[in-house]
């Protein structure tokens, strides 16, 4: 397995839909790690000029990016049942680590099992169509982007319009039915986890703006949505209660409504969300580095990389905010960089994990982290823990583009 799988399979262990499944062919194998466009930029360049270093990475994308070009829309209308309101057009799922009762007759309502994924969350494809669908808009946009072959834009294009603008497929903006519980509620706060995965169709569309195939109208129609998600966002009873969560669903929340305001122009809304995620970070991490509820889980180590994540992502979409996270040192010495250097020596291995974790650890989940350590604070061991996991791939890793 490549560690161009890393991130990705990060968010998608066990949710591959029945209908990308049928087109498990054309599915990519990519990095989804918060973009640097100043980085980006850098990387373009040097593939223009050939730069030896950077050519297997950029041939496997297009490789990539070619097996897509082919690849179905997918939409909220494909679902096979129909949500409570009725309507089609709004997304819906089921909460993944809940199952049934075998206490009760009919199994309901269905009980807590964290960490064990039931099966049935692949009946309901909004979930598991969405990251799908973000990573090949990702993917696409990238190849656009390196090679200008407006034939990746143009497919990029397709997908985003179908999930997003086309009146007879498009997803309501709002996951009012997001992470249902079977006999106890129609969604639930924690469904917001799901779309996270917008974040990355954000930075995919963004680098469409130069491409005949990407309208000004598609771009206007894109920002009213996300506008309208955002508002849901701030109005909804289920979002505000995500809002409020302690763990990493919150910095979570942070993560894609920053990413949707500074798409939807709105400056002073993602400062505020910014200086959120400081507070979050000094309240949520202990004096060590590490955040003590997501050492409760079943999959602790899972969960304390899954956070980080979000705060990388954060921190990386900060930087178009005037206050960076990444340089942020509160008041009690909590810091980013603080965390990164705690689980730092659990993702290299240096150290073992003692605290729960009924799966075995994926290691190529560690590297986005590795990769922004190395990059933002100079990790040696972790260039050389990349080396290791990516073995013989290394060279035409996604993230050597990024």
């Amino acid at each position: 397995m490549s560690s161009r799988n890393a991130f990705l399979t990060f968010f998608l262990c066990s949710l591959i839909s029945m209908t990308a499944m049928a087109q498990d062919s054309l599915l990519s194998k990519s990095d989804m790690i918060e973009l640097n466009f100043k980085t980006l930029a850098d990387k373009k360049a040097r593939v223009r000029a050939k730069d030896p270093a950077l050519m297997p990475a950029y041939i496997q994308l297009l490789k990539d990016a070619d097996q897509l070009l082919h690849f179905a829309p997918v939409s909220v209308m494909q679902k096979g049942g129909v949500p409570p309101s009725g309507n089609r057009h709004d997304y819906m799922s089921i909460a993944p680590y809940f199952w049934p009762d075998p206490s009760k007759p009919n199994g309901l309502p269905y009980m807590n099992r964290d960490g064990v994924v039931n099966p049935e969350v692949r009946q309901y494809t909004d979930k598991t169509n969405l990251p799908v669908l973000s990573q090949h808009v990702y993917l696409l946009s990238l190849a656009w982007y390196f090679s200008g072959d407006d034939k990746y834009a143009r497919q990029a294009s397709r997908l985003t319009e179908v999930w997003f603008i086309d009146t007879a497929t498009r997803m309501n903006p709002n996951l009012n039915y997001g992470q249902a519980v079977k006999g106890v509620t129609d969604g639930r706060a924690e469904g917001l986890i799901d779309s996270r995965f917008f974040i990355w169709i954000i930075d995919g569309v963004r680098l469409l703006h130069s491409s005949p195939s990407w309208t000004a109208k598609d771009q206007v129609s894109l920002k009213q949505w996300f506008g309208a998600f955002l508002g849901w966002t701030d109005t909804s009873r289920i979002a505000r209660k995500e809002l409020n969560a302690r763990n990493n669903h919150g910095v979570w929340y942070d993560a894609q409504t920053l990413s949707m305001a500074l798409f939807a122009d709105s400056m002073e809304l993602a400062e505020k969300i910014v200086q959120r995620a400081v507070d979050r970070l000094d309240k949520q991490m202990d004096t060590t580095g590490l955040f003590p509820l997501e050492l409760t889980r079943t999959t602790s180590l899972h969960y304390s990389a899954f956070i980080l994540n979000a705060f990388v992502v954060v921190a990386e979409l900060s930087e178009q905010t005037p206050v960076h996270l990444w340089t942020v040192k509160t008041s009690s010495g909590k810091s980013l960089q603080k965390a990164l250097e705690a689980l730092r020596p659990y993702l290299i291995k240096e150290k073992e994990w003692s605290w729960p974790q009924i799966h075995g650890f994926n290691y190529y989940n560690a590297v986005p982290i590795l990769m922004e350590d190395e990059t933002r604070f100079h990790c040696s061991s972790c260039t050389e823990a990349l080396k290791n996991i990516e073995g013989k791939d290394y060279e035409r890793a996604l993230f050597q583009l990024l």
